[in-house]
């Protein structure tokens, strides 16, 4: 009889059915167990060249972003550059080490403002909640921008417009969703303007496996299995990898042709199964007369800037992204 107690006792027990990078455990029963330490593992390199401070932009859902500016900056006013983590919809966070140097680098080789928001996760936070935050985390700007009573840190040298939005995989899928939302000039964020949009490694899906994703590397930095498994987690129950947030040219997409967009910059490793994607968004909207450049590193992995931010290609990109921003300002 206790045989079957015990039985019935262990059949009851939650086991673990997801797990990402070894800090997100999704079990049986629907409970989740975050690790409060990063899956990047690496030194913060705070040598004070750049201060840096986190601020409030959504108490509701208690997110914060973080700012970074020059500690001696070069100009009196700087353009502002959002930079978005990634991780899939469910990881990643401002406050991970890798994300944290990245902007520290953003910030003295771009001589700019940095704002790294945070947003909701999934599974607890299936899309559009990420979409949303980032929107929010735009429109906070805006509020500093028109405030009576703003924070000056930001504010003394902060360029309002001259804004360029950027993202980082699951960042890029946001910014690019940013972009579509405030179309081209954004003028729902006057007095900001957005002068244009920086897509790293954008993170999109589909139902039909592209050529890069069918034939990727089993052992690549972001595999099939991973990527499957963090669209699994984030996008609504029951809907599909060609939902609009996901696939910009799904069955049921909001149609790019017609809309105005503001300049856009796509950047792909060449060993990155997410780059045909990449490659045929940024040809298509070529086609369509967009304002839109492709830049490929050949042989590079998902995420090669942030992993190796001082590599021959990432100190290239930081210069490519430089230009960017000057030719976009004028």
């Amino acid at each position: 009889m206790s045989n079957v107690t015990t039985g019935a006792a262990a059949a009851e027990q939650p086991y673990e059915v997801d797990e990402c990078r070894g800090v997100l455990r999704v079990y049986s029963d629907g409970s989740i167990w975050r690790s409060s330490e990063p899956s990047f593992k690496v030194p913060v390199h705070d040598d004070g060249s750049v201060v840096w401070k986190d601020a409030f932009f959504d108490s509701d859902h208690d997110l914060h972003l973080r700012l970074y500016k020059p500690a001696s900056p070069s100009s009196t006013k700087l353009p502002i550059f959002y930079y978005i983590h990634g991780g899939g919809f469910c990881i990643g966070s401002r406050a991970w080490p890798n994300c944290q140097n990245y902007c520290f680098k953003l910030a003295l080789d771009l001589q700019a403002v940095i704002i790294s928001p945070d947003y909701r996760l999934a599974p607890e936070n299936r899309l559009p909640a990420a979409i949303e935050d980032g929107y929010m985390a735009v429109k906070w700007l805006q509020a500093q921008a028109m405030s009576e009573e703003p924070d000056t840190w930001l504010t003394d040298v902060a360029d309002f417009s001259k804004v360029f939005i950027s993202g980082d995989s699951a960042g890029g899928n946001i910014a690019h969703n940013l972009a579509v939302r405030l179309g081209a000039g954004s003028p729902e964020l006057a007095p900001v303007l957005v002068r244009g949009y920086v897509l790293l490694a954008p993170f999109f899906g589909g139902t039909v496996k592209s050529k890069s994703e069918a034939e990727g590397p089993k052992e690549a930095f972001l595999n099939w299995e991973l990527i499957d498994r963090f669209w699994r987690l984030s996008i609504p129950i029951g809907d599909t990898t060609d939902h609009p947030l996901v696939n910009p040219f799904g069955p049921q997409s909001r149609s790019l042709e017609p809309l105005e967009l503001d300049p856009i910059l796509v950047v792909m490793g060449g060993s990155d199964l997410l780059k045909d994607r990449a490659k045929d968004y940024a040809e298509r909207l070529q086609e369509w007369g967009k304002d839109i450049k492709y830049v490929e590193f050949e042989g590079q992995q998902h995420g090669f800037f942030t992993i190796n931010p001082n590599s021959e290609p990432a100190t290239k990109l930081m210069q490519i992204i430089k230009t960017f921003i000057v030719e976009k300002s004028t």
